[in-house]
């Protein structure tokens, strides 16, 4: 069986990056120089939502189901810096070849990791191959956006429409799947700042696990899993997550079984 490893990524803006694009005076704090930035987005767009190769990462979470395992694990701040953060990712897909799950990786996860790995000298043979190397990555790679060895769960989902994304908070939990816990995206920058990277990183561990468990739903209604092919499945993400006893874990399944979504 290929490996399937689903993946998250969490940002701030990159202050050290926008003090040199501007040349904006050191005595600036990082939270004027992010403001500036987030003005200067607001007059061009209407919104602050900064650009991507802006963007720098403090955590990776993933969710990996390989043989008779599924674990779940981070690449984060203050641990390792973006680079390495960034490279060993990278090396797990060098190392496993898995299939890539995200939710709206191609729109964002995956390019800040090209941006932000092209700045910190990355390298990713294994991930950019596209054929040159092995033939069987011409025809599915992770690049192409319709081929399967990475699948965007979001794009794909809508029909490559936009206009008709939904978000996965409220999917999950129409799904009977707890859904976001503890913060979302938008509050991310605010919790670095006031130092809780460690909730920073448990919301992007409950969130690549909500992207696993629509990913097996997803499987079960493409063919791929049997309704009991996919019991066994949620079988198994339980547990593993009842072998970790992190607060956020046993968050997480609680608010599993009160959601009802435990039942195939």
């Amino acid at each position: 069986m290929t490996p399937v490893l689903a993946f998250d990524i969490e940002t701030i803006p990159d202050v050290a990056g926008i003090r040199k694009l501007h040349d904006l005076p050191g005595e600036l704090s990082d939270a004027e120089v992010a403001e500036f930035a987030f003005q200067k987005r607001r007059a061009a767009t209407g919104n602050d939502f900064l650009q991507l190769h802006l963007q720098r990462v403090i955590v990776i979470s993933c969710a990996l189901r390989e043989g008779d395992r599924f674990t779940v694990w981070s690449l984060s701040e203050p641990n390792i810096g973006e680079g390495e953060i960034i490279q060993r990712f990278y090396e797990g897909i060098e190392k496993f070849t898995p299939q890539i799950v995200s939710w709206n990786g191609g729109g964002f996860d995956l390019p800040v990791l090209h941006y932000r790995g092209l700045i910190h000298g990355a390298a990713a043979p294994r991930y950019w191959d596209m054929g040159e190397d092995d033939r069987e990555f011409k025809w599915n790679n992770y690049i192409s956006r319709y081929h399967s060895r990475h699948l965007d769960l979001m794009d794909l989902l809508a029909l490559y429409q936009p206009r008709a994304n939904a978000p996965l908070d409220e999917l999950a939990k129409l799904m009977g799947l707890p859904g976001k816990l503890g913060m979302d995206g938008s509050a991310v920058w605010g919790a670095w700042q006031d130092g809780r990277i460690d909730e920073i990183r448990d919301y992007c561990e409950t969130d690549v696990v909500n992207t696993f468990l629509v990913y097996l739903r997803f499987q079960q209604m493409r063919g791929a899993l049997t309704a009991k092919a996919h019991a066994a499945e949620l079988k198994v993400v339980r547990s593993a997550l009842e072998g970790l006893k992190q607060p956020h874990w046993q968050a997480f399944l609680a608010a599993w079984d009160e959601a009802g979504g435990t039942k195939a």
